[in-house]
């Protein structure tokens, strides 16, 4: 995997990343340090069964405890550290708890991402940040697949909290001449998902514990699905090819599979995959979501000349094989 990116451009470069404890960030921080790349992690809450912690990366890599939104913490780590690249993948990321919790989603998520921005502003070392939107971005629209011309029109406060930290970045962009790309995907899945409320990985767990799963929602919202694995190399080749073109500043990418695949056809899809006979049980309980979305990643083709290196089949076995593998001894306690 290492391969696709050039290891003398991460070599002993210092890279800040937000977010290490998430999804993305764990499969992240270990390529990143594969590639030799000198990692300072920004961590608020301390996750043991996170892909960071379990791995022992934690031992391979700096730790500045604290809030993304204090400014003044994160302008100390990126001037003491020396940063030059910053990727930015910190939010709050569950829509329930955003129609819980609209204030903490908008703390975290908007004003996080204006306090790294205006910290990245004030260090003149860092030379490239990548900025993790989302698909959500977009809101509902009808005309589809979403491409990067599309309004960001969110409605319900994490598609609002995405649009708002999209905006912000793109105006550092414009008005501070930030070197800031945005990458803009749809719905992460793969092995260290803690989320269990979450599709891929509340699905597999049930079907480990013999439990029927369940689904949320009716069953027919369609959503496109894209490979950890790939958001970790993609966000890191698109550092890179923000150093070798800093033209590419303010622009944003969709990032996709471009698959459209219904919540029940998931399930069913790993189900099969499992070998389970279990049916699932639909709780159609959801409110405040977008019905319809996937992307056209056709600029990042064409621009960057980018490309997924896993189908949906082959990202779902390797999440299948990560839990099977925490699930068993210990970790089933």
């Amino acid at each position: 995997m290492v391969d696709e990116l050039n290891t003398d451009f991460w070599r002993d470069r210092p890279v800040f990343v937000t977010g290490a404890t998430g999804l993305v960030g764990g499969w992240l921080v270990k390529r990143l340090i594969e590639a030799g790349a000198d990692v300072v992690c920004l961590v608020r809450d301390w996750v043991p069964q996170s892909e960071l912690a379990r791995s022992g990366l934690f031992d391979r890599v700096k730790v500045a405890r604290g809030e993304l939104k204090d400014q003044l913490e994160i302008e100390r780590v990126l001037g003491e550290y020396e940063i030059d690249t910053v990727i930015h993948l910190a939010a709050q990321t569950i829509v329930g708890v955003a129609n819980r919790n609209p204030v903490s989603t908008f703390e975290s998520n908007i004003a996080g991402t204006w306090s790294l921005l205006e910290a990245c502003r004030r260090s003149p070392r860092v030379k490239q940040i990548v900025a993790a939107s989302s698909d959500k971005a977009y809101g509902s629209q009808e005309k589809l697949p979403y491409t990067e011309e599309t309004p960001l029109t969110g409605e319900h406060p994490y598609d609002v909290s995405k649009s708002c930290s999209d905006l912000i970045a793109a105006s550092y962009a414009k008005v501070y001449d930030s070197p800031v790309v945005i990458t803009r995907c749809g719905n992460f899945y793969g092995g260290g998902d803690l989320n269990w409320n979450r599709i891929v990985p509340g699905t597999i767990r049930s079907i480990i514990r013999g439990k029927e799963p369940e689904i949320r929602s009716d069953g027919t919202f369609i959503r496109d699905y894209f490979y950890v694995e790939d958001g970790a190399v993609m966000y890191m080749m698109l550092a890179e090819k923000l150093a070798a073109d800093p033209s590419l500043a303010g622009e944003a990418f969709n990032f996709s599979n471009e698959i459209q695949v219904t919540v029940l056809d998931l399930t069913e899809r790993i189900l099969g995959r499992m070998g389970s006979d279990l049916k699932p049980v639909i709780r159609n309980e959801a409110s405040n979501e977008i019905k319809h979305q996937y992307l056209s990643a056709e600029k990042a083709r064409t621009r960057l000349g980018w490309k997924p290196l896993f189908d949906l089949d082959s990202g779902l076995d390797r999440t299948i094989n990560w839990y099977k593998d925490f699930f068993s001894g210990d970790n089933a306690s």
